[in-house]
């Protein structure tokens, strides 16, 4: 009998891949189906168990929240193949738990019903899948709906098909990037693309109906005659679906060829870059966590890819973001829920690490210091935050702790905590998420607390160029010249897409130089780029001055500061340039340190925001409201009575779709809303997100509401 741990080592025979799709078309089931393929569950209870919603509130609300992830051998042609698959949510609050899994994987199964079609959360899920270079298949599930409820014939569940199929091959043109538009498209012929019933555990692709001389009209036909679970035993789901991915998606060594470009900016000829590339166990370990799970009896367990070398129990390895060496003490691969504990694991596999003390999302572990893997960036921020609090002044410390770890278990969720205020903010994507969360911290943790109303996180930015502005130093001997101005849209939107990447720019950054020269930025402007930073860009405009070099470290803090609160209502700032023009600094080092720098150069730079049209901006999400026809009059009213703006609206029968932009601010209460407006049986998923500014009318309102919440004076 083959052992996982054998296969571990054949890096040929892996396929790390993910399932995603829109909530409710059937993720969870068709992992348990793959889960009963590999021997893991009895077929009775395969498509019914859901064994990976281990969380008491997954299976109370029935849909997934966490991504979970598990290792399984499967027989494909004699030849075994270890499949390390991720189970994803599909709701829109736990987006960014998607977007971590596409990080550890190569491959993507997207689902989509037969009946509904491609969702707006199909869309973002294959959004965010292309982003990280992961190759995507289609499953089309819930057929056996087309032939019971719609009663369609063979030609009609071909045309059916064929639509749904266009859909995701356009969005692939659109959003694959440059030389993978036609490559990953999907097709009937080659086999990328397959359909079934993930609840009746059976599944057709084209080759595999060849090969087994089976047609549309068997499955109709078994479907009229009661007959589907003789269906199931000729063309088992996890059979097709699984050969789909071992035959269409890469294996580590292959992806990792075109992937480790994409999401690691280091030296590809350095000896870490070519072992990266190459997937190379024998080469220096790196490693990225996506999930950090705590284990009541080993503690936090990082789930995440090992990218190259060989990693066993006892390895001194070395955190990148936190600056310190570590021990493992464990290492292990997943069987669903189950850690299974290995001696050593090498590269191209998805596996848990214990040991990794205090470690985040996203951190580049290894041996030597290197270059850290890119950020792994979220499509939507998050813009609902509540304060929260223990019922219980003595239970405070414990929710300081409890906190971190929620930061660590969902990084999704910002935290902050402000030690002087004992203030603690968390802040989601929307008000189910931190319903959640706040649900899980009494469950789970055993913690009673109690949140606040939610409160909506706005940005602050300008509407024009500000003249040069003077701050100076406390001690009158400094003076910083600033500027600000509106940034460029295709420079915001390069910054937004992760194409120019967030940090302070060293000197001759090849990567940032030809990329705003793409953008239409002369070189002067390309070489004062200093820092970008929440997107926002400081230029250093000065010339010739000596002791620049000093100065400009504490410069750029000032710059972050302001742009973490501005000036307005203590908000983030964003879309903005700002250029140090000039300064005049003292001969002496002493009188100019941080004391003085500091002060100087924030008073020059929100002065310069005050000249400039200074406007507050607000989050908005495009949603689509769908429902039966019936409803539209009375939804119509709602969005409009929530500052909404409606985009277009589709009819299909008696179905239909609303697209509208309505302000967070209102959105709050949003799901009993739309429940009352439709008798329960309106649904709402949100595809973009943006800022716009805040009506002139409401803007003065808005500003004094959110400065006297923060307890700000007015002349602050």
């Amino acid at each position: 009998m083959v052992e996982i741990k054998d296969l571990m080592k054949q890096q040929d025979k892996i396929r790390n891949i993910a399932i995603a799709a829109h909530i409710d078309h059937g993720k969870t089931t068709l992992s348990d189906n793959l889960l009963f393929g590999a021997g893991m569950m009895s077929e009775e209870t395969a498509g019914r168990q859901l064994v990976l919603d281990f969380h008491e509130d997954e299976s109370e609300r029935g849909i997934t929240i966490d991504s979970a992830s598990v290792s399984m051998i499967h027989k494909i042609d004699g030849e075994d193949y270890l499949i390390n698959l991720i189970d994803t949510p599909g709701h829109v609050d736990f987006g960014g738990d998607v977007t971590r899994a596409m990080r550890a994987v190569d491959g993507a199964i997207v689902l989509c019903c037969a009946v509904e079609g491609i969702m707006p959360q199909t869309e973002t899920v294959l959004k965010q899948a292309l982003k990280e270079l992961v190759k995507p298949v289609l499953f089309i599930n819930k057929v056996d709906r087309l032939i019971k409820e719609v009663k369609l014939t063979p030609q009609e569940m071909e045309k059916k098909f064929i639509k749904i199929i266009e859909h995701v091959n356009e969005l692939i043109e659109n959003i694959a990037p440059e030389g993978y538009k036609e490559k990953w498209k999907v097709g009937v012929g080659e086999g990328s693309v397959a359909f079934g019933s993930a609840f009746h555990n059976w599944a057709l692709s084209f080759p595999y109906m060849k090969e087994n001389g089976i047609t549309f009209k068997d499955v109709i036909d078994a479907y009229e005659n009661e007959n589907y679970k003789e269906l199931a035993k000729r063309a088992p789901l996890h059979q097709v679906v699984l050969e789909m991915c071992v035959k269409h998606h890469p294996n580590p060594v292959d992806a990792q060829k075109y992937r480790i470009p994409k999401i690691w900016h280091g030296d590809i000829d350095s000896e870490i870059g070519k072992s990266l590339i190459n997937c190379d166990p024998k080469g220096n370990p790196a490693f990225v966590p996506i999930k950090i799970v705590v284990d009541k009896h080993a503690g936090e367990v990082a789930c995440g890819r090992l990218f190259s070398g060989t990693i066993k129990q006892g390895d001194e390895v070395y955190m990148n973001l936190a600056k310190r060496k570590v021990r493992v003490q464990q290492v292990s691969v997943y069987k669903g829920a189950q850690r299974v504990i290995v001696d050593e694991v090498s590269a191209g596999n998805i596996i848990g690490i214990v040991g990794l003390k205090d470690v985040f999302t996203g951190e580049t572990v290894s041996k030597n210091e290197m270059e850290s893997f890119e950020a792994i960036k979220h499509l939507f921020e998050p813009v609902v935050t509540k304060s929260i609090e223990p019922k219980r002044a003595a239970d405070l410390p414990k929710l300081v702790e409890v906190l971190k770890q929620v930061g660590k278990e969902d990084p999704s969720i910002k935290i902050e905590i402000n030690e002087q205020t004992g203030e603690s903010l968390m802040s989601g994507m929307g008000e189910l998420h931190l319903e959640i969360i706040e649900n899980r911290i009494k469950s789970e943790k055993g913690l009673d607390v109690q949140t606040s109303a939610p409160i909506i996180v706005y940005r602050e930015t300008v509407g024009k160029e500000s003249p040069s502005v003077e701050g100076r130093s406390p001690n009158k001997h400094n003076s910083f010249y600033m500027m600000v101005e509106p940034l460029e849209n295709n420079i915001y939107e390069a910054i937004k897409n992760n194409d120019l990447r967030e940090a302070r720019i060293k000197k001759k950054n090849q990567d940032v130089a030809e990329k705003l020269s793409e953008l239409g930025w002369d070189g002067n402007a390309i070489r004062n780029v200093r820092d970008i930073y929440k997107g926002n860009v400081f230029m250093d405009e000065t010339r010739g001055e000596v002791h620049i070099g000093e100065v400009i470290e504490m410069v750029m803090d000032a710059f972050e500061m302001v742009m973490d609160a501005g000036p307005l209502a203590r908000e983030p700032c964003t879309k903005m340039k700002v250029s140090l023009i000039d300064i005049r600094l003292h001969e002496d080092a002493i009188h100019r340190g941080p004391a003085q720098v500091y002060p100087a150069v924030r008073e020059a730079i929100k002065g310069a925001m005050d000249k400039a049209n200074s406007a507050l901006l607000e989050p908005l999400q495009i949603h689509v409201i769908e429902m039966p026809d019936k409803f539209l009059g009375g939804i119509t009213k709602l969005v409009g009575g929530k500052r909404g703006q409606i985009i277009e609206v589709k009819q299909e029968g008696t179905e239909a779709q609303m697209k509208a932009k309505i302000p967070v601010a209102e959105m709050i209460g949003w799901s009993n809303d739309l429940r009352s407006a439709t008798e329960g049986r309106g649904t709402s998923s949100i595809l973009e997100q943006e800022f716009e500014k805040v009506p002139m009318s409401l803007q003065k309102d808005v500003i004094r509401k959110i400065r006297d919440r923060k307890g700000l004076s007015e002349n602050q």
